[in-house]
């Protein structure tokens, strides 16, 4: 191998390397957002059935979880 068949291939595997990295770090965003996103509906729902019971009464919020 020539110099600069080994400097091409040494800059191909770093920037093989540096895409791998930032493909991991956008999975690792990606994944961070997906729990919040769980989180948020979790509380939603939360939220909406006890706004169901302020408005409605103990028996329509047992009536909308039967349903």
């Amino acid at each position: 191998m020539t110099s600069d068949e080994n400097e091409s291939a040494i800059e191909k595997s770093s920037r093989t390397q540096r895409f791998a990295e930032w493909l991991m770090a956008r999975e690792e965003r990606r994944q961070e957002k997906e729990s919040n996103l769980e989180g948020l509906v979790r509380l939603n729902g939360l939220v909406s059935f006890r706004t169901l019971g302020l408005v409605g009464g103990f028996e329509t919020v047992r009536l909308a979880v039967s349903m």
